[in-house]
C-alpha cells in the first residue's frame, strides 16, 4: 500500500505489518549501540546570510510587569517641578490610558535622584550604580514605544512582533532560521525569577511558543530552583544505557512512521527524545556552578541554586558558552500601581549587579563582542500619579538598553517630552528593536518569512516602516 489512509495507518494489523523492519532496528539498537545515541547540532533554515553576523547568540533580559523609565534611565527634572500639578491636557486628551481613563490626572515626579555615570556624564537613577559602572559599554534608549497597554499582548507583541497569540516568539523565530551550536541543549532556553516583591503574576508559557513554526524551535523552560527540568534522573533501577536503549528503540519507530506519514511534527519527536536524553548529562552539569569560583560567584552576587535574578545571568552566561542561541530570562514584580518609590528600589537592588556582572563577565571571557545582550520591559508607566505613589501601565514612552555585539557603547539614543510622556525623538519600535537583533544575526529581517494561512509572516511584521537602528551600531 503506497499511500495508506490515516485509518489504515491506525489498525494493529496495519501498524505490525509496516514495522516489521523497524522492530529489527529496534533489536539492534538496543542490544548493540545503546550508548551512541548522540542528538546532533539544530540546523537553522538560512544557509547563506546576507550580512556578516556580530551576534552568535541573543540573551534578551525581561521585566516583566513593566518598569518605570521615569525612576531607572529616563530623568525629568521638568516632572519634578511639577510635581503635584495638573498633567497638561495637550499632551493626554484623546489619548490611549490604561486603568487612569477618565480620572483628573497629576504630575507625579521621579522618586529617586538621578546621578551621572560613564565618559560622557549619562544620567541614570542612582539606585543602579553597578550598572552605571558598565555605562560605557552600553547603548541606552529612551524613545521605545509599544502597541499594547495591557501585560499579555504587550508581552505577546514584544515577544511575537504581534498580539495575536500563536505567532512564533522570537527566540523561535532566531533558532528557526540560525539553528543551534549546542548538542546537547536546546537552541532557546528560558530561565524565570520572581524576587522579594511577590507580584508573581503569570508568565504564560506561549510567550516562548514556536507559533506555526515547528515544534523543536519552541523555548525549553530550566526552573532556576529545585530539579531544572521535571524527570531529570532515571528511575531507580534504570541506567543510562538502558534509557538510551528505550529512546533508541522509540525513536525507530517513529523514524518508520516519518517515512509514511511525512509529518515534520515526528522529525520533531524524534529530535525532541535524542534532545532529552541527552539533556540528562548536559544539564546537571550546567548548574552545577561549583566550578566557578569564588571571585564569579561575588561579582554576580548570587549564592548557587537560589533561583535568583543573579543566578540566571551566570546561567546564561554558561548558556552562551555551550552554544544555546536565544536565552531569555524574565524578572517579575515590575508592576508599581502604587509604592514605585519603594518597589524599583528592590528591583534595583536585584538587577543592578548581576547586569554589570553580565557584561563584565562576557567581557573578560572575549564573549561580548557576539553576544547580543537586550534590556526591556513590556511596556513603560506614565508620569501620572496612580492612587497617590505609583504609576499606570503606558506605551507611549519606555527605556530599553542593549549592550554587545557591534552596538556602540556609551551611546544615548532617542528621547521622550520634557514630561516623559511620549517619545519624540528618535521614535523606536518594538519590530524596530526586532529588526536590529536580526541584522546583528545576519539576517535580513524583511526577507525573513514563513507563509501561514496563504499570507508572509515575519517576526517584524509587514505592515512597512520598520528600520534596522542603524545609528546605534559601530
Amino acid at each position: 500500500m503506497t499511500n495508506p489512509t490515516p485509518a489504515q495507518l491506525a489498525t494493529r494489523r496495519t501498524f505490525l505489518g509496516k514495522t516489521s523492519q523497524g522492530l529489527g532496528a529496534v533489536a539492534l539498537a538496543s542490544l548493540l549501540r545503546p550508548a551512541a545515541l548522540q542528538a546532533a547540532p539544530m540546523p537553522g533554515v538560512l544557509t547563506k546570510l546576507p550580512y556578516a553576523p556580530k551576534a552568535k547568540r541573543v540573551i534578551w533580559l525581561t521585566m516583566a510587569g513593566g518598569p518605570s523609565h521615569l525612576e531607572t534611565f529616563d530623568p525629568k527634572p521638568k516632572l519634578a517641578e511639577m510635581h503635584g500639578q495638573p498633567m497638561p491636557e495637550s499632551l493626554t486628551k484623546g489619548q490611549q490610558l490604561a486603568q487612569l481613563q477618565g480620572q483628573k490626572l497629576t504630575c507625579f515626579g521621579p522618586q529617586h535622584p538621578f546621578a551621572k555615570f560613564g565618559k560622557n556624564g549619562t544620567e541614570i537613577c542612582s539606585l543602579f550604580p553597578h550598572f552605571g559602572s558598565v555605562l560605557d559599554d552600553v547603548c541606552l534608549i529612551r524613545s521605545m514605544t509599544t502597541d499594547a497597554i495591557n501585560h499579555d499582548p504587550a508581552h505577546m507583541f514584544m515577544n511575537t512582533g504581534s498580539q495575536i497569540a500563536g505567532r512564533p516568539s522570537m527566540g523561535a523565530w532566531v533558532t528557526y532560521g540560525l539553528g543551534c551550536e549546542a548538542e546537547d541543549l536546546p537552541g532557546f532556553v528560558v530561565l524565570t525569577s520572581l524576587g522579594q516583591g511577590g507580584q508573581n503574576q503569570p508568565i504564560a508559557a506561549r510567550q516562548w511558543s514556536s507559533g506555526f513554526l515547528p515544534s523543536r524551535y519552541q523555548g525549553v523552560q530550566l526552573r532556576a530552583k529545585g530539579d531544572p527540568v521535571l524527570y531529570l534522573t532515571n528511575p531507580a533501577g534504570v541506567s543510562r544505557d538502558q534509557q538510551g536503549a528505550d529512546v533508541a528503540a522509540i525513536n525507530a519507530l517513529n523514524k518508520r512512521q516519518e517515512s509514511i506519514a511525512h509529518d515534520p511534527e515526528i522529525a520533531t519527536r524524534i529530535a525532541q527524545y535524542e534532545m532529552a536524553f541527552q539533556m540528562q548529562a548536559s544539564v546537571p552539569e550546567l548548574m552545577d556552578v561549583a566550578d566557578e569560583g569564588a571571585k564569579t560567584l561575588e561579582l554576580y552576587g548570587c549564592t548557587p541554586g537560589d533561583g535568583s535574578f543573579a543566578s540566571n545571568c551566570l546561567l546564561a552566561r554558561r548558556l552562551a558558552e555551550r552554544g544555546v542561541r536565544f536565552i531569555q530570562l524574565y524578572h517579575k514584580d515590575w508592576d508599581h500601581h502604587g509604592g514605585v518609590k519603594e518597589g524599583v528600589a528592590l528591583k534595583a537592588k536585584e538587577i543592578d549587579r548581576a547586569c554589570m556582572a553580565l557584561i563584565t563577565d562576557l567581557k573578560q571571557r572575549g564573549m561580548l563582542d557576539e553576544t547580543l545582550i537586550v534590556w526591556a520591559g513590556e511596556f513603560g508607566r506614565t508620569p501620572m500619579s496612580q492612587g497617590g505613589s505609583g504609576r499606570d501601565h503606558h506605551n507611549k514612552a519606555m527605556s530599553v538598553w542593549l549592550a554587545g555585539a557591534g552596538v556602540r557603547g556609551g551611546l544615548v539614543y532617542g528621547a521622550s517630552d520634557e514630561l516623559g510622556y511620549a517619545a519624540v525623538e528618535n521614535v523606536c519600535t518594538v519590530h524596530d528593536l526586532h529588526a536590529t537583533m536580526l541584522h546583528q544575526l545576519g539576517i535580513k529581517h524583511d526577507a525573513f518569512s514563513v507563509k501561514f494561512q496563504g499570507l508572509d509572516a515575519r517576526l517584524t511584521g509587514v505592515e512597512g516602516g520598520t528600520r534596522v537602528l542603524k545609528d546605534i551600531l559601530s
